[in-house]
């Protein structure tokens, strides 16, 4: 049964009129995994919680109106191998919008998020996570744009030749020259630069260098969570300046302290079975679990990822927040947030918490729809003064990966 089985009728009068737009699922890559795209071994169109935290009858119990799915593959896949990787992950996000026409709607403008709204289907967009997904070419990310790809999360775990890491040593220190030409490419296009999982110097050169806004697809607040991968306070006071949106996410290590170490424990038992600790198919979901069994988890819920949404908000503002839960691409959820139907449990923490219904239309819906229109804006007004970039890294970096 999903996990929001009974509606609180305060929020669902909201999620009514401002569905909710989530910043990051990894459903793609979970299909890869799990079955190789074989959509007839994981139809979405029926309950798949003995495998994903995705499917339609629970996006839609949860209130679910616009997802960007994350084209991710894994940044040890290099070259040609990340290109093609990617791509098929585009291609994933295709089928389904093929076969679930009822449901899903391929989406690539701020007009056909409204558009998908006023008509009851779920706006279906494409974030790339890694820019080792482009192999350092601006024609590829320029392929990608074409394809329907409407951000670019600058880094995944490895820092790249032209932008550092959150988790990873420093190469670049920040952006390198050809790290900012990829920003300013993507201002052009109309590509959502995604500053989730970078380095602090990345995401202050990237704030630096983009006519944009930014966003950051799935990262909470690093001033209640220390975890690298969120985002530190002064970052978080230039998105009023910038524009952007800070889409908090669930992940249990990035929202409650005490479940870093636990987590290191964890992976190591992963590595310890034979398999990369980011895995979830069936298989090393039953390690996971059997660890947890044997150790459990000290416990996120939804008032610990409300903690980080209210000091978001004191620091950034209410214009610029969101909600990015990063539903299948962790093995582990905070308690009452269990999968894509429980985003009615947050939102009524929130209204516990005294934010007004116009707090939360902002959060679901209009912040992120906003900041996608902006992007757009930029990008013809870019448009009319140059043209796609040549630069390659070998000219303004010196050399390559």
């Amino acid at each position: 049964m999903p996990a929001a089985a009974t509606p609180d009728p305060r929020v669902a009068g909201i999620l009514a009129e401002f569905p909710i737009v989530d910043g990051h699922n990894d459903l793609p890559w979970a299909l890869r995994q799990q079955v190789r795209y074989d959509l007839d071994q994981r139809d979405i169109a029926v309950d798949q919680s003995e495998y994903l935290h995705t499917d339609l009858p629970r996006l839609r119990a949860g209130g679910v109106g616009a997802q960007f799915w994350s084209v991710y593959v894994r940044s040890d896949y290099q070259g040609d191998t990340a290109v093609s990787a990617t791509l098929e992950q585009i291609d994933a996000v295709r089928q389904l919008a093929a076969r679930y026409p009822d449901d899903l709607r391929l989406a690539f403008t701020a007009d056909d998020m409204e558009a998908a709204r006023a008509d009851r289907v779920i706006a279906s967009l494409m974030g790339a996570e890694g820019g080792h997904s482009i192999d350092n070419s601006l024609a590829t990310l320029r392929a990608l744009y074409q394809l329907g790809v409407r951000y670019l999360t600058l880094t995944h775990n490895d820092s790249l030749a032209w932008a550092d890491s959150a988790t990873d040593k420093p190469r670049a220190g920040g952006l390198s020259a050809f790290g900012e030409e990829v920003v300013r490419e993507m201002n052009r296009l109309g590509m959502l630069v995604d500053l989730s999982h970078v380095a602090a110097e990345t995401m202050r050169d990237a704030l630096r260098v983009s006519t944009a806004p930014v966003i950051f697809s799935h990262s909470s607040a690093r001033a209640v969570c220390g975890h690298p991968r969120n985002i530190p306070d002064d970052v978080l006071a230039q998105l009023p300046a910038n524009g952007g949106i800070a889409m908090a996410t669930f992940v249990p290590k990035f929202v409650l302290p005490e479940v870093g170490e636990w987590v290191l424990r964890a992976d190591e038992n992963m590595r310890a079975h034979g398999f990369h600790h980011l895995e979830t198919t069936p298989q090393a979901m039953r390690v996971q679990r059997a660890f947890q069994d044997r150790h459990p988890m000290p416990e996120a819920t939804a008032a610990t990822v409300a903690d980080h949404l209210d000091h978001m908000r004191e620091v950034a503002g209410i214009d610029h927040l969101g909600l990015g839960g990063d539903y299948d691409g962790t093995a582990f959820t905070p308690a009452d947030l269990t999968d894509v139907a429980s985003y009615p449990r947050l939102l009524a923490e929130l209204l516990d918490r005294k934010w007004s219904p116009a707090d939360l239309a902002k959060l679901t819906w209009q912040n992120a729809v906003r900041t996608l229109r902006a992007a757009e804006d930029v990008a013809r007004a870019e448009q009319e003064t140059r043209g796609p970039s040549l630069a390659t890294i070998e000219q303004l970096d010196g050399g390559g990966e």
